[in-house]
C-alpha cells in the first residue's frame, strides 16, 4: 500500500501540470466570455489582474499548487463560489449514476460471461457473443438518445433528462451500464472458460462435489482475478464517461460540470474535476489491487 501511495504523487502531480497547461493553453480567454466583445480594453486589464491571469503561467501554477496542497481549490471565475463548494455539490450526484450503472453491469455481465462459458459454442454462447458485441458498438452519445427515443418519447415510461424524480436516473445509468456489460460478458466468459479447464476444477469433479459448488466455489474464484481488474479500471472509466452521458441526459453531475467549466473557460472548475476523476481513478486503482491480493494470496508476495 505504501509504495502504491507514493507512486500516487508523481501521477496527480502529472495530471496538475498537464491540465493546468491544457486549460491555458487552448484558445479562449475567460475574460472575453465574462466581458464580451464590447468591453474595452482597460476592463480587461483590470478583471485579468484581479483573477491573477495577468501573471506568467509558471507563476500561476505555483500559486495554484500552494493553495492546493492547503486545501484550497480557489474560487470559480464565473459565480465565484468556493470551487469546493461547486464540488461537493455536485459529486454525489455523479457517483450515485456511477454506481447503479455498475450494479447493471454487473447483473448483465457476469451472470451473461457465466452462461456462455458453461454453454461454449451452443445457442447461450452466441446469444451472448452477439448481445456483448453489440453493446459494445453503441456510443454513449448515440445509445442515450436512442433509450430516450424509446422509453421516454414512445412509451413515455420515464423521464426524458433532469433529475427531478428517482426514475430519471434510468436511462443514464443503463446507458453507461451497457457498455460496462459488454466488456464484463467477453472478459467473465473467457476467463471462466480457461479456468474450467485447470487440474483443480477436474479435481474437485473427482471428488464428487456438485456441478454448482465446483463452479461457484472454486472455478469462479479463479476465474474472477483478471475480471476484477476490468471491473476496477472500467468503474473509474464510469466517471469519465459520465461527461458525455450526463450532458446528454441534463444530470446535475461532475461530468457536466467539466463540460460547463470548459465553454466558459472556468480555469479552477476545470482543474478541481479533472483532478477529483483522476483520484477517483487511483483509488480505485489501489483498492482494486488489494481486492486482487485477497483474491489471490500469491500476490501479497510479488
Amino acid at each position: 500500500m505504501l509504495k502504491r501511495l507514493l507512486g500516487v504523487v508523481p501521477v496527480v502531480f502529472g495530471v496538475l501540470l498537464l491540465t493546468f497547461l491544457l486549460v491555458h493553453l487552448v484558445p479562449g480567454d475567460p475574460v472575453e466570455v465574462m466581458l464580451g466583445e464590447s468591453a474595452t480594453s482597460a476592463d480587461r486589464a483590470q478583471l485579468r489582474a484581479e483573477l491573477g491571469l495577468d501573471k506568467p503561467l509558471a507563476v500561476q501554477f505555483g500559486t495554484y499548487l500552494t493553495n492546493l496542497v492547503q486545501g484550497d481549490f480557489g474560487r470559480s471565475i464565473h459565480t465565484h463560489l468556493p470551487v469546493a463548494e461547486v464540488l461537493k455539490a455536485r459529486i454525489p450526484a455523479t457517483a450515485r449514476l456511477a454506481l447503479v450503472a455498475f450494479a447493471i453491469a454487473i447483473l448483465i455481465g457476469l451472470p451473461l460471461g457465466i452462461a456462455a462459458a458453461l454453454k461454449a459454442n451452443h445457442w447461450p454462447d452466441k446469444l451472448a457473443t452477439l448481445l456483448s458485441l453489440t453493446l459494445s458498438a453503441m456510443p454513449a452519445f448515440w445509445l442515450g438518445p436512442l433509450l430516450m427515443l424509446v422509453f421516454a418519447l414512445w412509451l413515455g415510461l420515464l423521464p426524458v433528462s433532469g433529475m427531478e424524480t428517482p426514475g430519471s436516473i434510468v436511462l443514464p445509468a443503463l446507458t453507461l451500464g451497457f457498455g460496462l456489460a459488454a466488456i464484463l460478458t467477453r472478459m467473465t466468459r473467457a476467463s471462466l472458460l480457461e479456468v474450467l479447464h485447470e487440474d483443480f476444477v477436474r479435481t474437485a469433479r473427482a471428488k464428487g462435489l456438485p456441478e454448482r459448488a465446483v463452479i461457484l466455489r472454486h472455478a469462479m474464484r479463479a476465474a474472477l482475478l483478471p475480471v476484477v481488474t476490468v471491473l476496477g479500471l472500467q468503474l473509474g472509466g464510469l466517471l469519465a464517461g459520465a461527461v458525455i452521458t450526463e450532458t446528454v441526459f441534463g444530470w446535475e453531475g461532475l461530468g457536466r460540470l467539466l463540460v460547463e467549466s470548459i465553454e466558459k473557460r472556468d480555469y479552477p472548475v476545470t482543474q478541481a474535476c479533472v483532478l477529483v476523476i483522476a483520484l477517483a481513478y487511483v483509488f480505485i486503482n489501489l483498492l482494486t489491487d488489494l481486492l486482487y491480493s485477497r483474491l489471490d494470496p500469491r500476490v501479497r508476495h510479488t
